[in-house]
């Protein structure tokens, strides 16, 4: 616990780093490069900060059950694209300096320094959490528990009059401690949801090695899941901004709603109908596009954007477009590669009972696919036939348009942001979203 003499140290030690940044920037901020003429990789914007996310980020998985310890890290012990954190990243160097709040924010993070997101809020022998990373600050269970004296937590000094004045926003070259951890967050609670659904849908492989499900279990599998969610939720408190707590807590809500609505039943008609379109595109939303939609507002918010400020808006609907065309891309390569991108053959969404848009605009050119979808494939030879069918038809092709109208729009949204490396990397993940063939 901070002294409040400490406390007072360090706000004289913030003064001093935060005046020696102001004093060294100049009327029109260095930090704006100009417009890029060619296009910039993602990886070289933010590529080294998220290898060092991907390394502390286990630290925050630890438990003293070795086997919990073991499953909560077995898929982030694998390569991934890290797609979510990426966008959460990039996002923060797109708009970081331009929300009214962002010398508050900036305040805080000097002042408090990135081990402060580690520290509990609540005492550690309240906590009870055994994470051999952490320190242990348990209590035995050997004996009754006594009272223990209340303390109180050192107040953050408040930001200095000079630091208040107004100021043209510019963009800063720099990335904050709550947004490298919303982005391990952000991570966490997809990796959670893979556990799960690799028990759902009973996956023998991920990313070409076996599933967790076929490696541990299913039972340790959704305890694994249920872990990871635990240790997100905890992260998240501690980042200090309710906003963005709703935001992310909402995601973890869509994900199962989304799971939920998978497996609703589709009515057979003539003709695909407009509920079956909705079901699939809002199922697509709330199991892909809300957590790159909330995660990239939840970034921008952490970098000081106030009510009111459009910068939030814009980080959510190109989350949201882009999250769309992802899912639809990964839909169609169901189909155009041998080898789906979860690792197994084409045609794996049928296997599962899964009408996804290629299988639904075929449906428009070969009513006999109706039925096939209402019984969910589930006839011998049902799947062949089906593919067969969407082979034949325009429906891959279709949902590649429509994947490409959400990436362009997405692209599009990037426009209202001032130019940046970060803003050109995100113009190019629009496009690799569409070409992309893993």
């Amino acid at each position: 616990m901070l002294r409040w003499t400490d406390a007072l140290a360090r706000s004289t030690l913030c003064r001093r780093r935060l005046y020696s940044v102001h004093a060294a920037q100049p009327q029109k901020s260095a930090s704006a490069p100009a417009h890029q003429t060619r296009p910039v990789d993602p990886a070289s914007v933010v590529g080294p900060d998220l290898d060092r996310l991907r390394q502390s980020l286990l630290t925050l998985l630890g438990s003293a059950h070795p086997g919990l310890d073991e499953i909560a890290k077995y898929y982030f012990l694998h390569p991934s694209k890290q797609m979510r954190p990426l966008l959460v990243l990039l996002f923060a160097r797109a708009t970081n300096g331009l929300g009214r709040d962002w010398r508050e924010r900036r305040w805080a993070a000097e002042c408090e320094g990135e081990a402060q997101l580690d520290l509990p809020l609540t005492r550690g022998d309240v906590l009870n959490d055994w994470n051999p990373s952490m320190p242990d600050t348990t209590t035995s269970f050997q004996s009754v528990f006594s009272l223990v004296p209340p303390a109180l937590h050192p107040q953050r000094p408040p930001l200095p009059t000079e630091l208040a004045l107004p100021t043209i926003p510019s963009l800063q070259p720099l990335l904050l401690p709550t947004q490298r951890r919303l982005a391990q967050i952000v991570e966490m609670i997809h990796v959670a949801s893979l556990l799960h659904d690799d028990v759902i849908d009973r996956s023998a492989l991920r990313r070409g090695v076996p599933s967790a499900p076929a490696a541990f279990g299913n039972k340790l599998s959704v305890l694994g899941g249920d872990f990871l969610l635990g240790r997100a939720s905890t992260a998240l408190s501690r980042l200090g901004d309710l906003e963005v707590v709703e935001l992310i807590a909402s995601v973890i809500a869509n994900l199962v709603e989304g799971e939920i609505l998978q497996m609703k039943d589709v009515v057979a008609t003539p003709t695909v109908n407009a509920e079956a379109w909705s079901v699939y595109l809002k199922k697509t939303y709330l199991k892909t596009a809300s957590l790159m939609a909330k995660g990239c507002r939840a970034s921008v918010i952490l970098g000081g954007c106030a009510q009111g400020e459009v910068w939030k808006e814009v980080a959510y609907a190109f989350g949201r477009n882009f999250g769309l065309a992802f899912q639809l891309v990964d839909d169609v390569l169901d189909y155009e590669s041998g080898e789906a991108t979860l690792g197994k053959p084409g045609g794996a969404d049928l296997q599962l009972g899964l009408a996804t848009g290629p299988a639904l605009y075929a449906w428009e050119e070969h009513p006999e696919l109706g039925p096939l979808i209402q019984r969910k494939f589930e006839n011998e030879g049902d799947v062949e036939l089906a593919r067969d069918l969407v082979r034949r038809s325009s429906g891959v092709e279709r949902t590649r348009d429509l994947a490409r109208a959400h990436s362009e729009k997405a692209r599009e949204l990037l426009q209202l942001l001032p130019d940046s490396d970060a803003k050109s990397a995100l113009e190019v993940m629009t496009e690799r979203v569409i070409t992309r063939t893993s």
